[in-house]
């Protein structure tokens, strides 16, 4: 059974009808009902299909949070070979909030930075629900460094609220670890790639995505706060959640028309949570084409590639 959101009430009634003759089937009532099943399998298709073709900025929201939806673990495990997890930030610990590692990818090397939720309650805690700290951001640079110097690419999976506000967090220096990880990422001399497959709050989303490319998935949402965090600071009422998503222009949609973004990466009908192997493919080749173009570049056209990305979306916002 699917976990619905509140818009899909619709459907989540279709199909739960669909359930209810199932079981009548089941129990060996002598009813023939595969007409019935038949017809309303294609209302509830075209219910879903009508529903998601038309989603508000805030609806968007609610399903780049699904539960249900695929994870950056999932995103490894789908598309890395031989991934090799490398832990620590060399200096105070390690963060299970932001994965990395070696692997290959469609068989070439790639070092890979993943911020990851958590599926269940035992590994949302462990991994802190995707907020990292300090060092998870340091741990970031050492490995873009180690990147670097071999020169393997970076693909980056961004899935976070923003990074953790926790007051130990802050001592021990959140803003600057923030800062260098996305300095190290605007230097970095060999290709880069960020695909935000959920949520990309904040800083804590930037400091892994300044890359060459960065793609999205079509109902994955990238803002600067969430919007219940704006809500709350410009009308002083979190509950204006659904106008901030709208005005703040949190969609793949939007971003990619201010050139925040570079790619689309297309869900299945109802998210990525109804089809988990076919978005993890979609995205695998996503990066693939991106990734063979970047390859052709010098270090120095790399930086400069994206230098020139970064300050079109100023001049564009002007």
């Amino acid at each position: 059974m699917h976990s619905y959101l509140e818009f899909e009430k619709p459907v989540a009634d279709i199909e739960g009808k669909i359930q209810e003759l199932r079981a009548l089937a089941a129990d060996g009532e002598a009813v023939n009902i595969e007409d019935e099943i038949k017809r309303l399998d294609t209302k509830s298709s075209q219910t879903l299909k009508d529903l998601y073709s038309k989603l508000t900025p805030w609806q968007k929201t609610m399903v780049a949070r699904h539960p249900d939806r695929p994870h950056a673990a999932d995103y490894i495990s789908g598309l890395i070979e031989d991934f090799t997890p490398l832990a620590g930030d060399r200096n105070f610990a390690e963060d299970h909030a932001l994965i990395a590692g070696l692997g290959r990818f469609r068989g070439q090397s790639v070092a890979i930075l993943a911020q990851e939720k958590g599926s269940d309650t035992q590994s949302r805690l462990k991994h802190n629900f995707g907020m990292a700290r300090p060092e998870g951001y340091r741990k970031a640079v050492r490995i873009m460094d180690m990147a670097e110097r071999f020169n393997i690419p970076v693909l980056s999976l961004v899935d976070t609220a923003g990074a953790y506000p926790g007051v130990g967090a802050e001592e021990r220096g959140q803003a600057e670890a923030i800062a260098r990880s996305t300095d190290k990422g605007l230097g970095l001399g060999t290709p880069s790639i960020s695909l935000i497959i959920g949520e990309g709050g904040s800083g804590g989303a930037i400091a892994i995505a300044t890359a060459n490319k960065v793609l999205m998935l079509e109902h994955a949402i990238y803002s600067v706060i969430s919007p219940e965090g704006a809500a709350s600071i410009l009308w002083r009422d979190s509950a204006r959640a659904q106008d901030a998503a709208t005005n703040m222009k949190v969609t793949a949609q939007d971003l990619l028309q201010l050139k925040v973004i570079d790619g689309i990466v297309e869900e299945p009908v109802g998210g990525a949570h109804r089809a988990r192997e076919t978005v993890i493919d979609r995205a695998g080749s996503a990066i693939e084409t991106v990734l063979a173009e970047l390859s052709k570049l010098t270090p120095e056209e790399i930086r400069k590639q994206r230098r020139e990305k970064f300050l079109d979306i100023g001049r564009t916002l002007s």
